[in-house]
């Protein structure tokens, strides 16, 4: 049934729908809009489908209106994102029927209109894809060999998940989202909490959240470690890595896109992904944080994200020869800089400088030094509009509170390429523990401006027991000015993150001379 009493909006919600609206203004129909030849706007249809075991879905069909009901069309399946309204991709429908494109979004299921409850791209929510397509070829004129996914956040995660089960999509765009979930939200054994209690919240305003989803939330953001292994589980069953030699087998092309200040599925998964597929495959990697890069699509504004995303579904599903296929495959974007193309992306850097982590740090825990990965959405895009990251005066930090490593002053630019990484030895007098590694480009006057993070956390750890930890930091790509230097600065409060430092806790960061610490960063020369 319908569920017309879920009437609350976001302000991101209203703002893509209000657009897609006036995108549109004259070219929806009613239910039954009939065919029409010639180059009539697309026409669009507001359709009820039943996804898997009879789920109501709320959808839209936007299908080219020069079909004359015997040409069959390349068909687009676009899942919405979390909390966003079915409208969210109209005015980009919009333009794919306008090249010949059926296009059918649909809001997943325990969203808004659509039935059941959130099942967080869980096996529901797969199989309901695929009783979209089942729909759309038989009630459309699609091309069951032209089928193609594409969405952004949640609906990239069921788009990638998607063509692991059904060999009928042939290619996928999946831009902001994750392949690996518990890598996103749980990297370091850390619980991102600022990422979880947004999607959280947003869920409960927009959604129904599941009995299994509640009762994951609720061992998530307590903490609860007697329900980790469980956790794990579950996320790795909603991770398209897990499949990754289904989605190789199948043979889709996989066009992935994200931004290296995404706060709530960081970059690194996506590289780690990229390179275990075997299929056509492509990476785009822009400033931004989640979903900012391609939303002024959504608003039916320009945008290279889309355009790309058009490009690669064009050439996969129409056979068009547009250069896609040409391009370096690795595509990025640093900050403040021009695009870059790399074959692939082990080859982003050429190669790779440490900084010493020398002599003996100890760190009093539970007290925020000042050292901060941002706030989730706020920072990144504060950075865009101001391009000032999150900062710090790195001479003021307290000793007590933070440890400090600092390079030797760069004499040329320096441009960071792919994923730093830290390898040190820890102490602990607790048999848990967090710590959040930033790295600082600083200048001059001291100020550190941030360029990646990363937390790690321990737990069943021997008190007074050393133990190696080896980290990587959420990947960048950042040009150091001459004249300025990098810092590698350990604290052990972040907002961004769960702490698990028991009250008193000390941690002792230290370089044994059979194993010396360091922060290895990836450069290009």
């Amino acid at each position: 049934m319908r569920h017309p009493h879920r009437r609350l909006r976001t302000s991101a919600a209203v703002a893509v729908a209000a657009a897609s609206a006036a995108v549109l203004a004259g070219t929806v129909t009613g239910p039954a809009a009939p065919a029409h030849a010639g180059t009539a706007a697309p026409s669009v249809r507001f359709v009820e489908i039943p996804g898997d075991g009879g789920t109501p879905l709320a959808a839209n069909v936007v299908i080219p209106g020069d079909r004359d009901g015997e040409r069959r069309h390349p068909l687009a399946v676009l899942p919405t994102s979390w909390s966003m309204p079915q409208a969210e991709y109209l005015a980009q429908a919009r333009k794919l029927a306008d090249s010949g494109y059926v296009v059918l979004s649909y809001n997943s299921r325990g969203f808004w209109q659509s039935g059941g409850e959130i099942e967080v791209a869980g096996p529901p929510d797969v199989a309901d894809a695929s009783r979209v397509i089942d729909w759309a070829l038989a009630n459309t004129p699609a091309d069951p060999e032209r089928v193609g996914m594409a969405g952004i956040s949640y609906g990239a995660g069921i788009s990638l998940l998607a063509s692991a089960f059904d060999e009928r999509i042939r290619a996928v765009v999946a831009m902001s989202g994750w392949a690996d979930l518990v890598g996103s939200i749980y990297s370091g054994r850390t619980q991102h909490r600022q990422a979880a209690a947004f999607l959280t919240g947003t869920g409960y305003l927009t959604g129904r959240p599941g009995e299994e989803f509640q009762e994951v939330v609720t061992g998530f953001l307590s903490s609860d470690l007697e329900k980790e292994a469980d956790m794990i589980a579950w996320g790795r069953k909603r991770s398209a890595a897990t499949y990754v030699d289904r989605i190789n087998a199948g043979g889709a092309a996989i066009m992935l896109g994200n931004a290296w200040g995404d706060s709530i599925f960081p970059p690194n998964q996506y590289a780690d992904f990229y390179e275990k597929l075997t299929v056509p495959r492509r990476l785009e990697f822009r400033p931004g944080d989640h979903a900012t890069p391609e939303m002024p699509g959504l608003l039916g504004l320009p945008n290279d994200v889309w355009n790309n995303a058009e490009r690669w579904l064009d050439h996969h599903l129409r056979g068009e020869d547009n250069g896609i296929d040409a391009e370096q495959p690795v595509q990025l974007t640093a900050r403040g800089g021009a695009r870059e193309g790399y074959p692939s992306w082990k080859a982003v850097p050429s190669g790779a400088e440490r900084i010493e982590l020398d002599g003996t740090d100890r760190v009093l825990a539970n007290t925020d030094s000042g050292a901060s990965g941002g706030t989730v959405f706020l920072s990144s895009i504060f950075d865009r509009l101001t391009g000032l990251p999150p900062t710090v005066s790195v001479p003021l930090l307290p000793d007590w509170h933070a440890a400090v490593w600092q390079s030797e002053r760069y004499t040329a630019e320096r441009r960071i390429r792919g994923t730093v990484k830290l390898h040190t030895t820890v102490t602990g007098n607790r048999s848990s523990g967090t710590f959040v590694a930033h790295l600082y480009d600083v200048g001059p006057l001291g100020v550190g401006k941030l360029i990646t993070h990363a937390p790690f956390t321990f737990h069943d750890r021997t008190p007074g027991e050393a133990f190696g930890v080896d980290l990587e930091l959420y990947s960048a790509a950042y040009d150091v000015p001459a004249g300025h230097r990098l810092a590698m600065v350990v604290d052990t409060v972040d907002p961004l993150y769960t702490e698990h430092n028991p009250s008193g806790a000390r941690l002792v960061f230290s370089s044994p001379a059979d194993d010396p610490s360091y922060a290895e960063v990836p450069v290009r020369g």
